[in-house]
């Protein structure tokens, strides 16, 4: 068949060959080193960063390198393959900074074209996050909070994911980035309570804490833009993990618990919810799969697909989470069953970067499909 002009090529979205290769390697890591219950055990921690596991992801598989060019010292892969490793770190809940470091703050290193900083985030020898809060969506011009003066950075910045791992921090301030240690006097990071410990929030204060402006290719508000973008399409894929994991676990106990004389997976009545959630997932699949893509190869749709993906994912993580802690019953509400670790991570990652209302609205926009009025219903 001739492709013609007014149509648009298929979109591979399968796994090739090396993905699968990658997730192999990232689930065996995982398997090995990040057992639910150790994760538990660092929620009650004063840490909840497991820089072990770190290391050994960021460093020694290459996941912090893969979508970053071989002139950086990065794997010249694409995120279509982060997106495979966010996966599995989905699935297993990991405590590491992935998203942070290797998503956001990466993105915007290369929007602003920092090739030194790129070079360290991709040997894994630092970990970086950029300061702006944690729920905010990339379609939103940020209230300025931070001020400079002379080189020193005063404000606030509240919220901030993966900010009590950092190394270092990407400040934007105005049109320009600056980059603040965050051992520097005059930097302040408090542990804020939040609902999902394996993802710790912070409040970072500064005050008159010293920083060093980045000579940046690009204004900071169109890097954080372009970085929290790529963090709300990045996210659906870890998203999608953790769906896939609390089907699979699910399934697997309904297959073998006994009620009544009989498997409760024989019982019509769940059969029907796990299957609607299969379809679900699958669904949520296709959103995540195509969202990296369009990231991977800078597509022109990618804002339409990342709000896609993160309104759907989010829902569908949820859904999922829920039904793995009330198809097992009560063992399913008890501390001493992983399920709440699944649960609390989706219903967080829901809120990050924008909720699901507030990207659908702004699909809305993006599609020009017009809001619901007693004229257009009729």
């Amino acid at each position: 068949m001739t492709t013609t002009s007014t149509e648009r090529p298929a979109t591979d979205l399968l796994y090739s060959e090396q993905e699968e290769f990658l997730r192999e390697t990232v689930r065996d890591v995982l398997n090995k080193g990040c057992d639910w219950t150790a994760v538990l055990a660092l929620t009650e921690s004063e840490s909840s960063l497991d820089r072990t596991l770190w290391r050994t992801l960021a460093a020694d598989v290459g996941g912090a390198a893969l979508a970053l060019p071989e002139d950086v010292g990065g794997a010249g892969a694409s995120w279509r393959e982060t997106a495979v490793l966010l996966e599995e770190l989905g699935r297993s809940i990991a405590p590491v900074p992935y998203l942070g470091s290797a998503g956001v703050a990466t993105v915007y290193a290369q929007q602003i074209g920092a090739a030194d900083l790129l070079t360290k985030l991709a040997a894994g020898d630092m970990i970086a996050a950029v300061a702006v809060p944690a729920g905010a969506p990339w379609f939103r011009p940020l209230e300025p909070t931070v001020t400079v003066t002379d080189s020193t950075l005063t404000g606030a910045v509240a919220t901030v994911a993966d900010a009590s791992a950092a190394d270092t921090l990407l400040v934007p301030v105005g049109e320009d980035t600056y980059l603040v240690e965050v051992a520097a006097a005059g930097v302040r990071c408090t542990p804020v309570v939040s609902l999902d410990e394996t993802r710790p929030l912070v409040d970072i204060e500064f005050n008159a804490a010293p920083g060093r402006r980045l000579e940046s290719s690009r204004p900071a508000g169109a890097a954080t833009a372009a970085a929290l973008r790529a963090g709300a399409a990045l996210l659906a894929s870890e998203q999608l993990g953790l769906a896939e994991h609390c089907l699979a676990a699910t399934v697997e106990y309904l297959g073998v618990r006994r009620q009544f004389g009989r498997v409760l997976g024989s019982y019509q009545a769940l059969k029907h919810r796990l299957a609607d959630l299969w379809v679900q997932i699958n669904q949520a699949r296709a959103a995540a799969r195509y969202a990296a893509h369009c990231l991977a190869t800078g597509s022109d749709d990618l804002d339409v697909a990342a709000a896609v993906a993160h309104s759907w994912c989010s829902e569908v993580a949820v859904h999922a989470a829920e039904e793995y802690v009330q198809l097992h019953g009560g063992i399913g509400f008890t501390w001493e069953h992983p399920a709440h670790l699944y649960l609390k991570r989706a219903k967080s990652s829901m809120l990050m970067f924008g909720g699901p209302d507030v990207h659908r609205t702004h699909l809305a926009g993006l599609i020009d499909l017009p809001f619901p009025t007693v004229e257009n219903i009729r």
